[in-house]
């Protein structure tokens, strides 16, 4: 019995002072590529709503003008 106690105790310390592992961003995991993808299209779709933007005003200016 005293076995087990010792054994418990052991394991409560060892849990206790284990060094924590680094958890990896999102960009360092397995899904990395697939995020660079997203951002690389969230890039182009701003610039593709920019340009609608930039579009309708011009339209604007001409049919008010």
């Amino acid at each position: 019995m005293r076995y087990l106690v010792v054994l418990i105790i052991i394991i409560l310390l060892a849990v206790t002072y284990w060094p924590e592992q680094p958890v990896p961003t999102a960009d360092e995991s397995f899904i990395g590529p697939q995020i660079q993808s997203l951002r690389k299209a969230e890039q182009v779709e701003e610039d593709y709503l920019e340009a609608v933007r930039k579009k309708n005003e011009k339209m604007e200016k001409q049919s008010g003008g």
